[in-house]
């Protein structure tokens, strides 16, 4: 990882960063993606209409902090940028029931699909960028993930 000198008290970072958890020194996307697993559990248990607006809504923001954050240390997609974490795993979760087997299963999906970025989450990466770019390869991958937790929720013993 670089020395980017990073300023948790820009609003911006501090929520780019994942209220800090990716400044982590080993697997900050992993770290990224374990801070949002609070606020997707508060978010399903008062409905997924919140979880779907706190989706719509971070992934607009999210275009802006992690653009933002990545001019100001002057590095496309620091590997301390986990917001698109955080919404990719929301993504992830939406209309998944509230269940510990959910959240896990729906965790290590999310980061197969964001660390080993088959096709189209590949494209995105490499071909878009600024803020969209770091948003978008994690959103798909999100969705990525949702489909298939959406395919393996009949198979899974919830009770």
């Amino acid at each position: 990882m670089s020395t980017a000198q990073f300023n948790l008290k820009k609003w911006y970072q501090f929520l780019a960063l994942g209220f800090g958890s990716g400044l982590s020194p080993k697997a900050p996307g992993t770290f990224g993606t374990l801070a949002a697993v609070p606020l997707v559990i508060l978010l399903l248990w008062a409905g997924n209409i919140y979880l779907l607006a706190f989706v719509i809504a971070g992934s607009v923001l999210g275009v802006y902090l992690c653009g933002q954050t990545a001019r100001d240390i002057g590095e496309h997609d620091h590997g301390a940028i986990v917001w698109d974490e955080i919404i990719g795993y929301s993504i992830t979760m939406l209309w998944a029931p509230l269940h510990w087997q959910t959240l896990l299963l729906g965790f290590v999906l999310f980061r197969l699909f964001d660390i080993v970025k088959p096709w189209p989450i590949s494209w995105f990466d490499k071909n878009v960028h600024d803020g969209t770019g770091i948003m978008l390869d994690d959103i798909v991958a999100g969705i990525a993930a949702l489909l298939s937790l959406q395919l393996l929720l009949p198979f899974l013993p919830l009770g």
